[in-house]
């Protein structure tokens, strides 16, 4: 019966190759066809494959990995069945070289049915089409990809060839059904999963039916009644008609548009995203396809609303933000109080865009700031797990490894962001993100540069007149959090092309450090996430790279103001060493020109680092014990890890980015740790040729509990009573050859044999530690060694 079913689809095949043009490109591969057929012989006979129970988990543990965001390869999303159909496209979303904007691609916004993204240039990667099962997995290509790494599986060996291109902004191929032969007889080897290993035969068979059978599904949420209720409670709070009341949730989206809000009274799993939509609440969502939050909707009157997000959680992306009874009442406290009125409603053109000093001028600059405050790591995420965060170039405006803290929003003696003054300064504060997408770099930068330097001398001027008595600047200046809250001190690393932000002081010793106030937390929001548009030109992504230098710059001024007059220029020039003498100039002139004394009492020869301490002990919500490992801890993994925070240089140069350490045995089951290599740079004020500044010797390692950052460069896994020789090794390692002999004995390559095991175990364990917190790792910068 068999013999006569695959004859019997043989020949249907052969009588619809005239008609199929992916079928007549495969009658050259007929590999690919028989395989199909074969797949066939059993998959009529099975049940029909549910998307949401068995094809949606095996996607995002195999293939969402790597297709899941902006920069997912050939924009195929594959986090959302609304992905799938959509399609890949040629276009790259990250394109440092485009002279003018780009078309906005965003899914579920810029276009709704398959057929109005053929139109934006999409094309299919499954069948849409009338058709049998074999044409639909021969219209498919996503069968096709995964039929072809079935069929040319990964060449044995520890590394990858080179014919495998795993860069960064490696160029993508992106065929098309048209080309799909031409692309299979080029890089047969470049089937899916692409660089790791195939699909083991239940998964592969668990799609190919899929596909088969017409790859239909459906990712549409279903709230419960008591979901619904808490939905309809936070829309009518947010569309309240009072002037007051609409200034304010303005405020709030222009805040929370990317955040992944969530209702913690309730479990997790439903998140959702606040949008602005032409229906009300109970309706539809219809929503308003703006490039910012901050553009005009277009509508007289449109609705704030809360839709149900149907992709699948990355770590790359992931912002929670809990919507609880709790934070109403604190949002009505902060910004539906009497202490203040509104006249007017501010408008949405050149003079209010990206200027959030004078479109929220009414509310007050303290709600405003304790807002910010309540949850800072959030907001300063923002631009860590936002569009902008992407890529060696966009990162080296940051060091490796920093520390940030914020001004007291009660402290007297600050009242340089009091309302009247930011009026005042509002033109020039103004950002370049306010400009088009299409802006012209060199014009458009001088303007915001001479708008930047006017607005740093009246600061210095005001700092001056201010500061009459060395006894004000002290910790008090500092915001301690209440002593609670754990965004009193926040960290950040780099991972040379991505970066993270964690809760408290974690690590030995930081590179730098920034005292951050409100109006300088705001125009970093504004600046690279509400302002940013990564469908922007050359010039719009340049000059928000460079304006971002100031801003690092004037949060490292107000930190050093804390320290010793002569220790502020002595750490400004070991922060800057061999920077351009016009970098130079300009800190000497805007920033070093204060010459008000510290008022604190230091009594070492290394006033850094006893500021630091003291802050430490000050912050006392803010310990980072989540993350940080504990220096006198009886823990014998912990011991043996620590000792891993005192190399420098040569042992730690060999090492990736952020490595991800699974410690297995013992006790607890499987502990997750990352290490994280933190470069040193002579400086970071220019924003190329970056090798040139390089201080490798300098280089230290960072190690701490859990997960710190999305996308591993390398996977670890020791047992426990093996951890000291690990630590051993790592100590000793002198070259590549030392590093690669490590990986023999503890890596988990992209080629192990078992690399979807240990990758499942990982996600398992992340999702246990941090059920909130956690997303799919993304896989596209492992490492090949």
């Amino acid at each position: 019966m068999a013999v006569r079913y695959f004859w019997l689809l043989l020949l249907i095949s052969l009588s619809l190759s005239a008609c199929n043009p992916l079928t007549r490109e495969l009658a050259d591969r007929p590999d690919l066809s028989l395989y199909f057929m074969e797949i066939l012989a059993t998959a009529e006979q099975g049940e029909p494959v549910d998307y949401q129970h068995e094809v949606k988990p095996l996607l995002e543990r195999r293939c969402v990995v790597c297709h899941g965001y902006y920069d997912a390869p050939c924009q195929l999303k594959l986090s959302a069945y609304e992905g799938i159909t959509r399609g890949a496209s040629k276009q790259e979303v990250y394109d440092g070289t485009r002279l003018i904007s780009a078309n906005v691609t965003r899914l579920f916004i810029d276009a709704q049915t398959p057929q109005q993204w053929r139109e934006k240039e999409f094309h299919a990667v499954i069948n849409e089409g009338q058709g049998n099962s074999l044409g639909n997995l021969e219209n498919s290509l996503i069968a096709g990809m995964l039929a072809l790494k079935r069929l040319h599986p990964m060449p044995a060996g520890r590394r990858l060839p080179d014919s495998f291109d795993l860069k960064l902004n490696r160029d993508q191929q992106c065929a098309s059904r048209q080309e799909f032969a031409d692309f299979t007889a080029e890089h047969p080897l470049w089937g899916m999963p692409y660089g790791v290993p195939g699909l083991a035969d239940e998964e592969y068979g668990v799609l190919m039916r899929w596909l088969a059978q017409g790859a239909q599904g459906d990712d549409r949420v279903v709230l419960n009644p008591q979901q619904q209720v808490r939905v309809s409670r936070w829309e009518t709070f947010l569309n309240g008609r009072s002037l007051q009341q609409q200034l304010m949730s303005r405020y709030l989206f222009e805040h929370l548009f990317i955040g992944d809000l969530y209702f913690d009274e309730m479990p997790s799993g439903v998140w959702f995203r606040l949008v602005r939509s032409r229906t009300p609440s109970g309706a539809p969502i219809a929503i308003i396809p703006s490039r910012r939050p901050f553009d005009d909707p277009g509508v007289k009157r449109f609705y704030y609303r809360l839709q149900p997000v149907r992709t699948s959680i990355l770590a790359k992306t992931h912002l929670p933000y809990a919507l609880s009874p709790a934070r109403m009442q604190r949002w009505q406290q902060l910004f539906l109080g009497d202490g203040y009125r509104v006249d007017a409603l501010p408008g949405y053109g050149s003079r209010f865009a990206a200027n959030p000093f004078k479109t929220f001028q009414a509310i007050p600059v303290k709600s405003r700031y304790l807002f910010l405050l309540d949850d800072a790591r959030h907001f300063i995420s923002g631009f860590i797990k936002g569009p902008v965060c992407r890529g060696q170039v966009a990162l080296n405006v940051i060091n490796d490894h920093f520390w940030l803290f914020f001004l007291d929003p009660d402290n007297p003696i600050i009242d340089y962001d009091a309302d009247r003054v930011l009026a005042d300064m509002g033109e020039r504060l103004r950002l370049p993100s306010g400009e088009s997408s299409d802006a012209l770099l060199l014009v458009n930068w001088l303007e915001y540069w001479q708008r930047h330097e006017s607005y740093l001398a009246a600061k210095r001027d005001y700092l001056r007149q201010r500061f009459d008595d060395s006894e004000d600047i002290n910790l008090d200046l500092v915001w301690d959090g209440e002593r609670h809250n754990p965004n009193a001190a926040l960290t950040v690393f780099r991972h040379f092309d991505s970066a993270s932000v964690v809760e408290g002081l974690v690590g030995e010793r930081s590179q730098s450090a920034w005292l951050i106030s409100y109006n300088l937390l705001e125009r970093i929001h504004y600046l690279l996430v509400a302002g940013f548009d990564v469908y922007g030109n050359l010039g719009h992504q340049l000059n928000t790279r460079l304006y971002m230098d100031y801003l690092r710059m004037d949060g490292e001024f107000n930190f050093l103001m804390l320290l010793p007059r002569q220790e502020r220029e002595k750490k400004w020039r070991h922060w800057y060493r061999d920077a351009h003498d016009k970098v130079r100039e300009f800190i000497d002139q805007q920033q070093l020109n204060f010459d008000q004394e510290s008022g604190i009492n230091y009594l070492s020869d290394d006033p850094m680092q006893e500021l630091l301490a003291m802050l430490r002990r000050r912050l006392g919500g803010a310990d980072a014990s989540k993350y940080r490992l504990q220096p006198e801890s009886t823990d014998y993994v912990e011991r043996q890890l620590q000792r891993l925070t005192h190399l420098q240089g040569l042992p730690v140069i060999h090492l990736p980015q952020m490595a991800l350490l699974s410690v297995v045995g013992g006790n607890a089951g499987l502990h997750l740790y990352t290490l994280l290599r933190n470069n040193a740079h002579s400086n970071i004020a220019h924003i190329f040729r970056e090798q040139q500044r390089r201080l490798p010797q300098e280089d230290t390692l960072s190690v701490s509990r859990g997960v710190v950052g999305a996308y591993p460069n390398l996977l670890l896994r020791v047992e426990s009573s093996r951890l000291a020789g690990f630590v051993d090794e790592i100590a000793a390692m002198r070259d590549q050859a030392d590093y690669r002999a490590l990986l023999d004995r503890y890596g988990v390559r992209r080629t192990s044999a078992d690399f979807w095991l240990h990758s499942d175990r990982l996600h398992a364990a992340y999702r246990q530690q941090e059920p909130i917190e956690a997303g799919l790792f993304d896989f596209n910068r492992l490492d090949n060694d």
